[in-house]
């Protein structure tokens, strides 16, 4: 371990270990098990895991979160939130992130009251200060804390810190919310939800390791790694076949490839500044 990341590891422990019991928000992605680590080797006991079943996230991703903790052998409270119950969220607009993580994080400060932890801690870590994040805002004002952003870590750090802490997803993929592979100003519903959900796993099992299908009505666009392309052209006509099955009329492929947040290229930063209002630590 390099001298600075070294830092880093220290300072965040500091952070944890003086908080004296903490609440985690667990995803099981490589960001929120890096921080369930550090959490419990710094607090033991006093650390609650809590995985979150949502509408507008795979089954997959919380039945792994779940597991992914009991292995651990941490403390774990497993719950849901109904997010298509909220007209904010539904809307699809710029600013439903915001209500989605105000739902989220209010949740999570309710389970923490009602079990007496002091803090709720998220995996929130540098990078997301880079992208339209209007979750952000959610965020501090319900007083969450992204302690990995604190201690300054960003992405390929938390992956190096992971792999030597023997963390089992280091190497995860990405993933995020459904909702992202609809455009702007699209309702969100649960048949679009189930499209897309279905077009990525068939994607997967045909040896795609990261993809997005992201809906455009009768279009789907497909984001792939630009070396991951041929593998997708090969498949071609048997990826036409189940993507109409699923009720896409054309399928595309997106030349630049694969990118997170590729929806928020269509916004204009004065719309960006209107949604974020973001607090900086």
């Amino acid at each position: 371990m390099n001298e600075l990341l070294a830092k880093k590891n220290d300072d965040l422990g500091n952070i944890i270990k003086n908080m004296g019991r903490v609440l985690v928000a667990f995803s099981g992605g490589v960001d929120s098990a890096l921080l369930l680590k550090r959490a419990q080797q710094e607090l033991g006991d006093q650390v609650l895991a809590v995985v979150v079943h949502s509408e507008l996230f795979r089954k997959e991703e919380f039945e792994g979160a779940v597991k992914l903790a009991e292995e651990m052998g941490v403390q774990l409270l497993q719950t849901e939130i109904q997010e298509l119950s909220n007209p904010h969220i539904v809307a699809n607009n710029p600013d439903s992130w915001y209500h989605s993580k105000k739902m989220l994080y209010s949740h999570l400060k309710e389970l923490a009251m009602e079990h007496h932890y002091p803090y709720v801690l998220d995996g929130m870590i540098m990078d997301d200060m880079d992208d339209f994040r209007p979750g952000l805002k959610a965020r501090t004002e319900e007083g969450i804390r992204s302690v990995l952003q604190e201690a300054g870590l960003y992405k390929h750090e938390v992956r190096e810190l992971a792999e030597l802490l023997s963390v089992p997803v280091w190497n995860k993929p990405a993933s995020c919310s459904l909702a992202s592979r609809i455009p702007y100003g699209i309702k969100i519903d649960h048949k679009k939800i189930d499209q897309v959900n279905k077009a990525e796993i068939f994607l997967m099992k045909i040896g795609l390791s990261t993809v997005r299908v992201r809906h455009h009505g009768e279009v789907a666009r497909i984001e792939v790694k630009p070396e991951e392309m041929p593998l997708l052209l090969k498949q071609n006509e048997m990826i036409y076949q189940e993507l109409v099955l699923l009720g896409f009329s054309y399928i595309a492929i997106d030349l630049l490839g694969y990118r997170t947040g590729s929806m928020n290229e269509v916004l204009h930063e004065d719309s960006k500044a209107a949604y974020s209002n973001v607090v900086s630590l």
